[in-house]
């Protein structure tokens, strides 16, 4: 079982940077493609980024391609997100999310653990 807590979470300024943070609380969290994904009001969940769980490969919606980085410290069972140049679009409650094994996906249903969300507010 997994176990996911975000936070990092506020109400920042159109241009402003934000980092996201998600603790694990996963034995051999190292073994774990991790994504983070996003939902605003009224809308669908959507993919933002993802990190897989050996190598350093990522991927990134196109949304937030060059202002958005994901990144991991397996030795901290923590996953972040650092957010620049934020955008009034980018708000959104934004979860972490935990795949067994795997390579980075932008499909939901490929990952079998979440967290409760943080909520970012960009105000423009």
């Amino acid at each position: 079982q997994v176990q996911l807590v975000e936070t990092g979470g506020g109400l920042v300024q159109a241009g402003d940077s934000l980092r996201l943070s998600c603790t694990a609380s996963a034995e051999a969290f190292s073994t774990y493609t991790m994504g983070w994904f996003r939902q605003a009001p009224g809308k669908e969940r959507e993919f933002v980024a993802a990190i897989k769980w050996i190598g350093d490969g990522t991927k990134y919606a196109d949304s937030v391609k060059g202002r958005f980085t994901i990144s991991r410290m397996n030795e901290r069972n923590m996953l972040y997100l650092e957010m620049n140049t934020l955008k009034s679009e980018d708000t959104a409650v934004y979860y972490c999310a935990a795949r067994k094994r795997g390579s980075p996906s932008a499909l939901m249903k490929d990952y079998a653990y979440w967290g409760q969300g943080t909520q970012v507010t960009v105000s423009s």
